[in-house]
């Protein structure tokens, strides 16, 4: 039986996954020793800057319109990282984060089929199997102290609708516009996520130097993933780049199993698995 290739859209896609998961290992585990805020400001900075050359070299008038899309992407971008940060503080690495890759995919896979886009039975087949997949690498709805955790619950789904705005207000903007919305995007969720903390009489900047570099890093992996994403969904299709993206628990859960000698129960295990069966599937598709 011969392999089936990956295109380059897919394969943008995945690394973006690869990047998210790092970026949330990173700022997650940083966020226990440091503020939220202050983990959260200093990694959207660092993506900032790591997009702006790619800003630059593709820059081009941006429509009125994409800046709004851009804006309202920015937007979804800063929830997402503060309340995705928030979560994984708790010590919960492996049940907020893929709560959150189920709940973004789902707002742009619908704002793709809203859009006019028809999926095929084996294209929606992906979807589902990538939405169980992130559902068992969570733990399947696991119980912490024998009762079902709410807060961590919402507060992974809210993160999760967040980063779904995220990713369908960039998947709104055209090639054409080139990487700038990108930039702009990133710019407003630094100015969202500083104006708030300022307004929280929070400070926004790690107080140690050892912190702030890993919040550095954290941002510089989210910077390259964002810009993967982006150019994913612009030359291929929303959907396949966000259930794609979408499989990033899979790398966080790995490096807590890695790095924190966290365990993986049989049922996340069969998570990693189905999410390795939904890339075949969106690649038949």
């Amino acid at each position: 039986m011969n392999a089936v290739p990956l295109d380059a859209p897919m394969l943008w896609a995945l690394g973006a996954a690869v990047a998210y998961g790092a970026s949330d290992f990173i700022g997650g585990v940083t966020s226990r020793v440091e503020k939220v805020w202050a983990v959260a400001a200093t990694g959207q900075a660092a993506a900032t800057a790591a997009t702006l050359p790619f800003v630059v070299a593709t820059w081009t008038v941006t429509p009125a319109a994409d800046v709004g899309w851009a804006v309202l992407a920015g937007i979804g971008a800063g929830a997402g990282n503060v309340l995705i940060y928030h979560g994984l503080a708790t010590g919960r690495v492996m049940t907020v984060a893929p709560l959150a890759a189920v709940a973004s995919t789902t707002l742009p896979v619908m704002t793709d089929i809203i859009g006019g886009r028809q999926l095929s039975h084996t294209l929606a087949a992906g979807v589902a199997v990538a939405l169980a997949a992130g559902w068992l690498v969570s733990g399947g709805g696991a119980r912490a102290n024998g009762r079902s955790d709410r807060k961590v619950v919402a507060i992974g789904l809210l993160a999760g609708a967040g980063f779904g705005t995220q990713f369908a207000a960039l998947g709104q903007i055209p090639a054409g516009s080139g990487l700038a919305p990108l930039g702009i995007s990133q710019l407003a969720s630094v100015v969202l996520i500083i104006a708030i903390a300022r307004a929280c009489r929070v400070h926004p900047v790690p107080r140690r130097g050892r912190t702030a570099l890993a919040a550095i890093s954290a941002g510089l992996f989210a910077g390259i993933a964002t810009l993967l994403f982006q150019v994913s969904a612009q030359a291929g299709s929303l959907t396949v780049a966000v259930v794609l993206t979408s499989l990033y628990p899979a790398v966080t859960v790995t490096l807590g199993a890695a790095l924190l000698r966290e365990r993986a129960t049989g049922v996340q295990t069969i998570g990693l698995a189905l999410a390795a069966a939904s890339i075949l599937l969106v690649r038949l598709g």
